[in-house]
Protein backbone atom coordinates (compact mmCIF):
# COMPACT_ATOMS: atom_id res chain seq x y z
CA UNK A 1 0.00 0.00 0.00
CA UNK A 2 0.88 3.78 -0.19
CA UNK A 3 0.70 5.61 2.60
CA UNK A 4 -0.29 9.21 1.99
CA UNK A 5 -0.54 11.72 4.36
CA UNK A 6 -2.06 15.29 3.82
CA UNK A 7 -3.72 16.17 6.50
CA UNK A 8 -1.86 19.11 8.84
CA UNK A 9 -0.45 18.39 11.95
CA UNK A 10 -0.33 14.32 11.50
CA UNK A 11 2.15 12.23 13.31
CA UNK A 12 4.35 9.41 12.34
CA UNK A 13 6.38 7.91 14.44
CA UNK A 14 6.92 4.50 15.44
CA UNK A 15 5.38 2.13 18.33
CA UNK A 16 6.39 -1.81 18.21
CA UNK A 17 8.25 -2.14 14.90
CA UNK A 18 5.23 -0.55 13.20
CA UNK A 19 4.90 2.92 11.82
CA UNK A 20 2.13 5.30 13.86
CA UNK A 21 -0.06 7.71 11.96
CA UNK A 22 -1.96 10.12 14.52
CA UNK A 23 -3.96 13.11 13.89
CA UNK A 24 -5.68 13.98 17.12
CA UNK A 25 -7.11 11.04 19.22
CA UNK A 26 -7.02 9.36 16.14
CA UNK A 27 -4.20 6.73 15.88
CA UNK A 28 -3.54 3.27 13.32
CA UNK A 29 -0.63 1.36 13.78
CA UNK A 30 0.95 0.13 10.32
CA UNK A 31 3.33 -2.77 9.52
CA UNK A 32 6.31 -1.84 7.53
CA UNK A 33 5.61 -4.71 4.98
CA UNK A 34 2.56 -4.00 4.12
CA UNK A 35 3.94 0.30 3.34
CA UNK A 36 5.66 0.34 -0.40
CA UNK A 37 6.14 4.35 0.03
CA UNK A 38 5.24 7.47 1.68
CA UNK A 39 3.81 10.46 0.41
CA UNK A 40 4.05 13.85 2.63
CA UNK A 41 2.03 16.50 0.87
CA UNK A 42 1.53 18.95 3.91
CA UNK A 43 3.00 19.86 7.79
CA UNK A 44 3.59 16.96 9.35
CA UNK A 45 5.56 15.73 12.72
CA UNK A 46 7.85 12.97 11.24
CA UNK A 47 10.28 11.62 13.38
CA UNK A 48 13.59 9.98 12.99
CA UNK A 49 12.46 6.70 13.90
CA UNK A 50 10.24 6.64 11.64
CA UNK A 51 12.32 7.82 9.00
CA UNK A 52 15.23 5.07 9.61
CA UNK A 53 12.46 1.99 9.49
CA UNK A 54 11.19 3.01 5.96
CA UNK A 55 14.85 2.98 4.82
CA UNK A 56 15.45 -0.31 6.89
CA UNK A 57 12.46 -2.08 4.46
CA UNK A 58 13.46 -0.13 1.50
CA UNK A 59 10.43 2.30 1.93
CA UNK A 60 10.63 5.72 0.16
CA UNK A 61 9.46 8.74 1.72
CA UNK A 62 8.81 11.21 -0.93
CA UNK A 63 7.95 15.35 -0.06
CA UNK A 64 5.04 16.74 -2.12
CA UNK A 65 4.97 20.50 -2.48
CA UNK A 66 1.28 21.93 -3.10
CA UNK A 67 1.23 21.35 -6.33
CA UNK A 68 2.17 17.73 -6.22
CA UNK A 69 5.74 17.76 -7.29
CA UNK A 70 8.08 16.17 -5.35
CA UNK A 71 10.81 18.49 -3.73
CA UNK A 72 12.35 15.71 -1.80
CA UNK A 73 13.11 12.16 -0.68
CA UNK A 74 14.87 10.05 1.86
CA UNK A 75 16.72 7.27 0.75
CA UNK A 76 18.95 4.31 1.83
CA UNK A 77 22.71 4.58 1.09
CA UNK A 78 23.06 1.45 -0.76
CA UNK A 79 21.66 2.78 -4.44
CA UNK A 80 21.80 -0.28 -7.35
CA UNK A 81 23.20 1.64 -9.77
CA UNK A 82 26.76 0.67 -11.07
CA UNK A 83 28.98 2.54 -13.16
CA UNK A 84 28.61 0.70 -16.25
CA UNK A 85 24.42 2.23 -16.47
CA UNK A 86 25.82 5.46 -16.17
CA UNK A 87 28.36 5.29 -18.83
CA UNK A 88 25.90 3.77 -21.03
CA UNK A 89 23.20 6.75 -20.18
CA UNK A 90 25.78 8.70 -21.25
CA UNK A 91 26.55 7.02 -24.25
CA UNK A 92 22.86 7.03 -25.58
CA UNK A 93 23.22 10.82 -25.41
CA UNK A 94 25.38 11.05 -28.14
CA UNK A 95 24.72 8.61 -30.57
CA UNK A 96 21.56 7.38 -32.79
CA UNK A 97 20.68 4.96 -30.92
CA UNK A 98 19.52 6.81 -27.63
CA UNK A 99 16.61 8.48 -30.68
CA UNK A 100 16.00 5.39 -31.02
CA UNK A 101 14.85 4.57 -27.49
CA UNK A 102 13.21 8.32 -27.38
CA UNK A 103 11.70 7.66 -30.77
CA UNK A 104 9.98 4.45 -28.99
CA UNK A 105 8.78 6.34 -26.12
CA UNK A 106 7.03 9.35 -28.10
CA UNK A 107 5.76 6.80 -30.46
CA UNK A 108 3.85 5.41 -27.79
CA UNK A 109 2.68 8.36 -25.57
CA UNK A 110 1.35 9.67 -29.24
CA UNK A 111 -0.05 5.91 -29.32
CA UNK A 112 -1.69 6.04 -26.12
CA UNK A 113 -3.02 9.46 -26.78
CA UNK A 114 -4.48 8.10 -29.95
CA UNK A 115 -6.12 4.89 -28.57
CA UNK A 116 -7.50 7.19 -25.77
CA UNK A 117 -9.50 9.82 -28.02
CA UNK A 118 -10.95 6.52 -30.06
CA UNK A 119 -11.97 5.14 -26.68
CA UNK A 120 -14.11 8.67 -26.08
CA UNK A 121 -15.06 8.44 -29.18
CA UNK A 122 -17.57 6.06 -28.33
CA UNK A 123 -19.07 7.47 -25.87
CA UNK A 124 -18.62 11.19 -26.25
CA UNK A 125 -20.77 11.26 -29.68
CA UNK A 126 -21.96 15.00 -29.57
CA UNK A 127 -17.83 15.81 -30.38
CA UNK A 128 -17.44 12.66 -32.32
CA UNK A 129 -16.24 14.72 -35.09
CA UNK A 130 -13.78 17.22 -33.20
CA UNK A 131 -12.47 13.69 -31.90
CA UNK A 132 -12.44 12.35 -35.87
CA UNK A 133 -10.48 15.92 -36.61
CA UNK A 134 -8.06 15.20 -33.72
CA UNK A 135 -7.31 11.87 -34.73
CA UNK A 136 -6.55 13.04 -37.89
CA UNK A 137 -4.07 15.62 -36.95
CA UNK A 138 -2.36 13.21 -34.29
CA UNK A 139 -1.98 10.21 -36.76
CA UNK A 140 0.36 11.44 -39.17
CA UNK A 141 3.17 13.04 -36.28
CA UNK A 142 3.76 9.32 -35.46
CA UNK A 143 5.37 8.86 -39.13
CA UNK A 144 7.13 12.16 -38.91
CA UNK A 145 8.34 11.13 -35.65
CA UNK A 146 9.72 7.63 -37.44
CA UNK A 147 11.73 9.50 -39.94
CA UNK A 148 13.60 11.61 -37.30
CA UNK A 149 16.96 10.37 -37.59
CA UNK A 150 20.56 11.62 -36.01
CA UNK A 151 21.73 11.53 -32.60
CA UNK A 152 19.28 13.06 -29.77
CA UNK A 153 20.97 16.42 -30.35
CA UNK A 154 20.42 16.55 -33.56
CA UNK A 155 17.02 15.37 -33.44
CA UNK A 156 16.09 17.17 -30.31
CA UNK A 157 13.62 19.93 -32.04
CA UNK A 158 12.09 17.38 -34.17
CA UNK A 159 11.18 15.00 -31.70
CA UNK A 160 10.04 18.17 -29.52
CA UNK A 161 8.17 19.31 -32.60
CA UNK A 162 6.30 16.16 -33.12
CA UNK A 163 5.38 15.96 -28.89
CA UNK A 164 4.69 19.27 -29.19
CA UNK A 165 2.00 19.36 -31.44
CA UNK A 166 -0.12 16.15 -30.55
CA UNK A 167 -0.17 17.25 -27.26
CA UNK A 168 -1.77 20.60 -28.49
CA UNK A 169 -4.62 18.92 -30.81
CA UNK A 170 -4.90 16.49 -27.95
CA UNK A 171 -5.60 19.04 -24.96
CA UNK A 172 -7.91 21.13 -27.06
CA UNK A 173 -9.50 18.03 -27.47
CA UNK A 174 -9.83 16.74 -24.29
CA UNK A 175 -11.45 20.52 -23.03
CA UNK A 176 -14.15 20.08 -25.77
CA UNK A 177 -14.88 17.09 -24.35
CA UNK A 178 -15.16 18.45 -20.82
CA UNK A 179 -18.29 19.91 -19.35
CA UNK A 180 -18.12 23.79 -20.60
CA UNK A 181 -17.50 25.45 -17.27
CA UNK A 182 -14.42 23.43 -17.00
CA UNK A 183 -13.06 24.13 -20.45
CA UNK A 184 -9.28 25.32 -20.58
CA UNK A 185 -6.73 26.50 -23.37
CA UNK A 186 -4.31 25.30 -23.35
CA UNK A 187 -1.43 23.34 -20.59
CA UNK A 188 -0.54 25.37 -17.49
CA UNK A 189 1.78 24.85 -14.45
CA UNK A 190 2.24 25.68 -11.63
CA UNK A 191 0.24 27.20 -10.61
CA UNK A 192 -2.18 25.95 -12.90
CA UNK A 193 -5.12 28.29 -14.78
CA UNK A 194 -8.05 25.87 -14.07
CA UNK A 195 -9.27 23.14 -12.47
CA UNK A 196 -8.49 20.54 -15.09
CA UNK A 197 -4.72 21.41 -15.39
CA UNK A 198 -4.45 21.71 -11.35
CA UNK A 199 -5.77 18.07 -11.30
CA UNK A 200 -3.14 16.67 -13.95
CA UNK A 201 -0.52 18.58 -12.82
CA UNK A 202 -1.01 16.93 -9.32
CA UNK A 203 -0.91 13.64 -10.80
CA UNK A 204 1.67 13.96 -12.64
CA UNK A 205 3.86 14.74 -9.62
CA UNK A 206 2.85 11.55 -8.38
CA UNK A 207 4.02 9.90 -11.34
CA UNK A 208 7.58 11.52 -11.31
CA UNK A 209 8.15 10.55 -7.84
CA UNK A 210 7.03 6.65 -8.83
CA UNK A 211 9.18 6.90 -12.05
CA UNK A 212 12.06 8.37 -10.56
CA UNK A 213 12.27 5.80 -7.53
CA UNK A 214 11.85 3.14 -9.87
CA UNK A 215 15.03 4.47 -11.78
CA UNK A 216 17.39 4.98 -8.23
CA UNK A 217 16.26 0.90 -7.74
CA UNK A 218 17.10 -0.32 -11.43
CA UNK A 219 20.64 1.45 -10.98
CA UNK A 220 19.75 4.17 -13.46
CA UNK A 221 20.82 8.02 -12.91
CA UNK A 222 17.52 9.81 -12.78
CA UNK A 223 19.72 13.09 -13.84
CA UNK A 224 20.84 11.61 -17.37
CA UNK A 225 18.07 12.08 -19.54
CA UNK A 226 18.37 11.68 -23.52
CA UNK A 227 15.85 13.77 -24.54
CA UNK A 228 15.71 16.22 -21.92
CA UNK A 229 18.88 17.83 -21.55
CA UNK A 230 21.20 17.83 -18.33
CA UNK A 231 20.56 20.99 -16.59
CA UNK A 232 21.48 21.45 -12.86
CA UNK A 233 19.70 19.50 -10.68
CA UNK A 234 16.98 18.60 -13.51
CA UNK A 235 15.76 14.88 -13.05
CA UNK A 236 15.87 14.51 -16.99
CA UNK A 237 15.62 10.45 -17.22
CA UNK A 238 12.38 11.03 -15.30
CA UNK A 239 11.31 13.73 -18.03
CA UNK A 240 12.28 10.78 -20.52
CA UNK A 241 10.56 7.67 -19.46
CA UNK A 242 7.45 9.28 -18.04
CA UNK A 243 6.22 9.81 -21.63
CA UNK A 244 5.04 6.08 -21.03
CA UNK A 245 2.97 6.54 -18.48
CA UNK A 246 1.58 9.85 -18.64
CA UNK A 247 -1.66 8.64 -19.92
CA UNK A 248 -2.56 6.99 -16.37
CA UNK A 249 -2.62 10.32 -15.06
CA UNK A 250 -4.77 11.86 -17.93
CA UNK A 251 -7.35 8.61 -17.86
CA UNK A 252 -7.56 9.16 -13.86
CA UNK A 253 -8.24 12.74 -14.10
CA UNK A 254 -11.04 13.12 -17.32
CA UNK A 255 -12.53 10.05 -15.08
CA UNK A 256 -13.06 12.45 -12.30
CA UNK A 257 -14.68 14.84 -14.42
CA UNK A 258 -16.80 12.28 -16.18
CA UNK A 259 -18.28 10.95 -13.23
CA UNK A 260 -19.16 14.55 -11.82
CA UNK A 261 -16.76 14.12 -9.19
CA UNK A 262 -14.83 17.59 -9.53
CA UNK A 263 -16.47 20.55 -7.76
CA UNK A 264 -15.30 24.31 -6.76
CA UNK A 265 -14.77 23.34 -3.01
CA UNK A 266 -11.73 21.41 -3.88
CA UNK A 267 -9.38 24.05 -5.30
CA UNK A 268 -7.93 26.90 -3.94
CA UNK A 269 -7.53 30.27 -5.15
CA UNK A 270 -4.41 31.86 -5.63
CA UNK A 271 -2.57 35.75 -7.28
CA UNK A 272 -2.19 33.93 -10.68
CA UNK A 273 -3.89 30.54 -10.53
CA UNK A 274 -5.15 27.87 -8.35
CA UNK A 275 -4.48 24.85 -6.27
CA UNK A 276 -5.78 21.89 -4.90
CA UNK A 277 -6.77 21.73 -1.66
CA UNK A 278 -7.09 18.81 1.16
CA UNK A 279 -10.47 17.77 -0.52
CA UNK A 280 -9.33 17.82 -3.67
CA UNK A 281 -5.80 16.63 -3.22
CA UNK A 282 -7.97 13.08 -1.10
CA UNK A 283 -10.40 12.92 -4.01
CA UNK A 284 -7.15 12.42 -6.53
CA UNK A 285 -5.11 10.30 -4.83
CA UNK A 286 -7.92 7.79 -3.49
CA UNK A 287 -8.74 7.86 -7.85
CA UNK A 288 -4.97 7.51 -8.75
CA UNK A 289 -3.82 4.94 -6.31
CA UNK A 290 -6.76 3.01 -6.66
CA UNK A 291 -5.90 3.22 -10.61
CA UNK A 292 -1.77 2.37 -10.13
CA UNK A 293 -2.59 -1.12 -7.99
CA UNK A 294 -5.38 -2.32 -10.52
CA UNK A 295 -3.20 -5.76 -12.17
CA UNK A 296 -2.39 -5.84 -15.96
CA UNK A 297 -0.86 -7.96 -17.89
CA UNK A 298 2.78 -6.86 -18.38
CA UNK A 299 5.47 -8.94 -20.38
CA UNK A 300 3.43 -11.63 -20.19
CA UNK A 301 2.20 -11.91 -16.67
CA UNK A 302 0.11 -9.94 -14.39
CA UNK A 303 1.14 -7.14 -12.06
CA UNK A 304 -0.22 -3.68 -10.16
CA UNK A 305 -0.13 -0.96 -12.84
CA UNK A 306 2.94 0.94 -10.41
CA UNK A 307 4.75 -1.88 -10.76
CA UNK A 308 5.10 -2.01 -13.94
CA UNK A 309 7.13 1.03 -13.62
CA UNK A 310 9.79 -0.37 -12.32
CA UNK A 311 9.71 -3.48 -14.66
CA UNK A 312 10.04 -1.03 -17.21
CA UNK A 313 13.13 0.46 -15.74
CA UNK A 314 15.03 -2.76 -14.99
CA UNK A 315 14.53 -3.55 -18.49
CA UNK A 316 16.24 -0.81 -19.56
CA UNK A 317 18.98 -1.61 -17.10
CA UNK A 318 19.89 -4.73 -18.02
CA UNK A 319 19.88 -3.81 -21.86
CA UNK A 320 22.86 -0.77 -20.88
CA UNK A 321 24.29 -3.71 -18.95
CA UNK A 322 24.08 -6.08 -22.02
CA UNK A 323 22.43 -8.31 -20.41
CA UNK A 324 19.92 -10.38 -23.14
CA UNK A 325 16.64 -8.69 -23.76
CA UNK A 326 14.55 -7.36 -26.77
CA UNK A 327 15.97 -4.67 -29.29
CA UNK A 328 14.56 -2.28 -27.05
CA UNK A 329 12.85 -2.29 -23.68
CA UNK A 330 9.32 -3.53 -23.62
CA UNK A 331 6.76 -0.87 -23.87
CA UNK A 332 3.08 -0.87 -22.52
CA UNK A 333 0.72 -2.32 -25.06
CA UNK A 334 -2.20 -0.34 -25.46
CA UNK A 335 -3.65 -2.96 -24.66
CA UNK A 336 -2.25 -2.93 -21.40
CA UNK A 337 -2.81 0.49 -20.57
CA UNK A 338 -6.28 0.18 -21.49
CA UNK A 339 -7.08 -2.34 -19.45
CA UNK A 340 -8.83 -2.16 -16.03
CA UNK A 341 -12.37 -0.66 -15.68
CA UNK A 342 -11.57 2.26 -18.82
CA UNK A 343 -12.15 4.99 -16.43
Amino acid sequence: MQLIINSLGTGLRVQDGCFLVTLGERKEAIAPRKVSSIFITTGVNLTTDALQLAVEHNIDVVLLNRFGDPYGRFWHDRLGSVATIRRRQLHLTESAEGTILVKEWLGKKLDNQIRFLEKLRTTRTRVSAEITAALEAIRPLTEQLEAVTGTPAEAREAMFQAEAQGARVYFDLLSRVLPERFHFSGRSRNPARDPFNCLLNYAYGVLYGKVERACVLAGLDPYIGILHTDNYNKKSMVFDLIENFRIWADRTVMGLFATRKVADTQFDTLQNGMTLNKEGKALLLERLVAFLEESIRFNGRHVKRQDAIQLFCHRLANRLLGKPADPVPDILTEEELLSGEGR
